[in-house]
């Protein structure tokens, strides 16, 4: 009868237990002897757990520290070898040609992910992820590898106060701190106290930005516990998390619950909805996309709005509201608004999850949300239907917009066109960008970008400088989950590929309509497009990176309605 551990075993025996494999064996007994095991702990089931590891930003920095707890914590039938990813921070890099390496390192995160569990053998993953690209880069990496796999996530950042005032801080603050800044209506003091303030300690940016709303997909999908999507990363509830997580962690291994069982067409109808009702990052359709993908599941820009047009906008949480996701936390966590929402229809629950329950079934037992609490407002939701909004015509196949219903629903205006990021904060900072226009970013798509970067500071310094409720904003680019305002991104054909929005001119009329879900050059003909595209043609060439990784990501991603995803 074999030892429970070697049960669990369903790929390390090719390693440990073939005669052919001495070689194998010789160069394991050291890592293991490094852990005070010996010869006789070949038979554990050999378990990687991927650390998406910086020590220079916030969001990862910590951890490290929550793997080795992790690997403390597996039972004497298992085995931790830790490993580390990339962990781009968007924060950091952000307004800069860095932030041209943010996405393409969600796909470096995946392939060391699936090369190390597939080059090593390894009998399960533990991934802990931090920052945004990291939940869906290990999520994709162990969806390729289809080994027994649970994520947990690193956490969310404790708010910032200011000294004065004792407002809410966060990073986002100091990107709108920068717009009022340049706009007069703070001293170069003030700018400076935003920054000491604004991020307090480790964890991801605070509110319902991308790495908050990708854990709570996560969460959703099932491939992570309910609540470590909210636990803060300075936490007792966090550190109890990790110390636990070889006990969760036997159950997937006893059971064999693979990324392909737990990533049904179901749990993804699941996580968009949780995502909707919380109002989440728009970077949440690329990464969906690209994590169904992995694992053989069809999904597509047009799935987002069928649920965005069923779902309500509930939850009041920054960038658009007050809170942050600590405070979702204290109030009982992602497991009870998942119980809350299944309770009320929402959500079905029914797929099978890590806990080895099905959702449903794993929240059971959690608190109701607290009486009286404001920041779920299932009474009196902020928009009836979702703020993802999927837009088309002949401006572009496809866009997505993130429309809470506090930034309107119509804008019309000139266009101000801007080929670099850079050149638009430049216009701003000498009054060149006026209430009515419309702005348009372009040359930052997947190819043309490369690396499709996001736009949080053009609009967050828009804001700052009180124009935003009067401007829109558009680009083949990203936008970061901190933006707010009214923008429209993933614009697709882009810019370098000929989409219409390389051949905007400064003073053309757009039309954005969110309740109709168009977007539209106004009194420019289908042939006056071809004829411009045309001219376009004869002068523009994409001129690559000579070499490294942005020219591989460039010359593979597939557009954004397709996840960019680069592994075909």
């Amino acid at each position: 009868m074999p030892s429970p551990s070697a049960q669990n075993r369903t790929r390390s025996g090719v390693l440990t237990d073939d005669p052919r494999r001495g070689a194998s064996r010789a160069m394991l007994l050291p890592a293991l002897q490094a852990q005070g095991l010996g010869w006789d702990d070949l038979d554990r089931a050999m378990i990687g757990i991927a650390e998406c590891f910086y020590a220079g930003n916030p969001c990862n920095m910590h951890i490290r520290d929550l793997g080795e707890l992790v690997r403390l914590s597996l039972s004497d039938t298992m085995i931790g070898f830790p490993f580390g990813t990339p962990a781009v921070s968007d924060g950091i890099s952000m307004g800069t040609d860095g932030m041209r390496y943010s996405l393409q390192s969600r796909d470096l995160i995946a392939a060391t992910v699936e090369t190390e569990l597939m080059a090593h053998y390894l009998d399960g993953c533990i991934a802990i992820p931090g920052c945004d690209k990291n939940m869906p880069g290990v999520c994709m990496g162990v969806a390729r590898a289809n080994v027994p796999s649970m994520i947990i996530y690193g956490g969310t950042i404790a708010p910032g106060r200011h000294p004065v005032s004792d407002a809410k801080l966060d990073v986002v603050s100091t990107f709108q701190g920068y717009g009022e800044f340049v706009g007069g209506t703070i001293d170069a003091a003030e700018y400076e106290r935003i920054q000491c303030f604004a991020c307090p300690g480790a964890g991801a940016c605070g509110g319902m930005y991308t790495a908050n709303t990708m854990a709570t997909f996560l969460a959703a999908l099932g491939m992570m516990l309910p609540n470590s999507s909210s636990n803060p990363a300075v936490s007792d509830a966090k550190r109890v998390e990790c110390r636990d997580a070889g006990t969760d962690f036997a159950t997937v291994l006893r059971l064999g619950l693979t990324p392909k069982q737990i990533m049904t067409r179901e749990a993804f109808e699941d996580a968009m909805v949780l995502c909707t009702v919380l109002g989440g990052s728009t970077n949440v359709v690329l990464h969906a996309i690209a994590m169904a993908h992995a694992v053989g599941v069809e999904l597509d820009p047009s799935d987002f709005q069928a649920v965005s047009d069923r779902t309500p906008y509930l939850t009041d949480m920054k960038p658009s509201g007050g809170h942050v996701m600590q405070d979702l936390h204290e109030m009982g966590g992602t497991a009870s608004l998942i119980k809350m929402l299944i309770a009320e229809g929402l959500m079905r629950g029914q797929h099978v999850t890590v806990s080895g329950m099905t959702l449903a079934e794993s929240v059971a037992d959690a608190p109701d949300l607290d009486e009286g609490q404001q920041i779920v407002r299932f009474d009196a939701p902020i928009k009836p239907d979702g703020h993802v909004q999927i837009l088309e015509g002949n401006l572009a196949d496809w866009a997505v917009a993130k429309i809470t219903g506090k930034e309107g629903e119509y804008f019309e205006g000139p266009a101000i066109c801007f080929d670099t990021e850079q050149d638009m904060l430049t216009a701003l900072e000498n009054g060149e960008i006026h209430p009515g226009h419309v702005v348009v970013i372009r040359y930052q798509g997947p190819v043309g970008g490369p690396g499709m970067p996001e736009m949080l500071a053009p609009t967050s310094a828009i804001i700052g400088a009180g124009l935003g409720d009067d401007v829109a904003l558009i680009t083949d680019g990203r936008f970061s989950g901190g933006t707010t305002g009214f923008c429209i991104g993933h614009i697709e054909p882009e810019a370098a590929e000929g989409g219409t929005i390389a051949v905007i001119n400064n003073g053309d009329t757009i039309r954005i309509d969110a309740v109709n879900n168009t977007i539209d050059l106004v009194g420019v003909t289908a042939e006056a497009i071809r004829k411009r595209l045309a001219r376009w043609r004869d002068r523009y060439e994409l001129v690559l990176p000579e070499r490294g990784t942005l020219r591989t990501y460039a010359l593979t991603v597939e557009p954004a309605s397709r996840g960019c995803i680069t592994d075909g």
